[in-house]
């Protein structure tokens, strides 16, 4: 009884898995559609880029600003003077 059980489960979680990935290989972009949306990404575009390069620059100066400092900056920005 014990082996029929082992066999019976192992046989459902094979059926299981193989289920999941004929799920997945039916909602998976095909190659071209997958050619196309990286095509179509905005790190893509160097413009957008350069943007995204001195955003990332800017954010870097500030956190490297707020670790040399004792100050609490998150308070001192935006927030009421005291």
């Amino acid at each position: 009884m014990s082996a029929m059980r082992t066999m019976l489960s192992s046989g459902a979680l094979v059926a299981l898995l193989g289920l999941g990935y004929g799920m997945w290989a039916i909602i998976s972009p095909g190659e071209e559609r997958r050619r196309e949306l990286l095509k179509n990404l905005p790190e893509s575009n160097p413009m957008r880029m350069e943007e995204t390069r001195k955003r990332n620059t800017l954010v870097m100066q500030a956190l490297k600003d707020a670790a040399e400092t004792n100050d609490n900056i998150a308070r001192r920005v935006g927030g009421p003077a005291k």
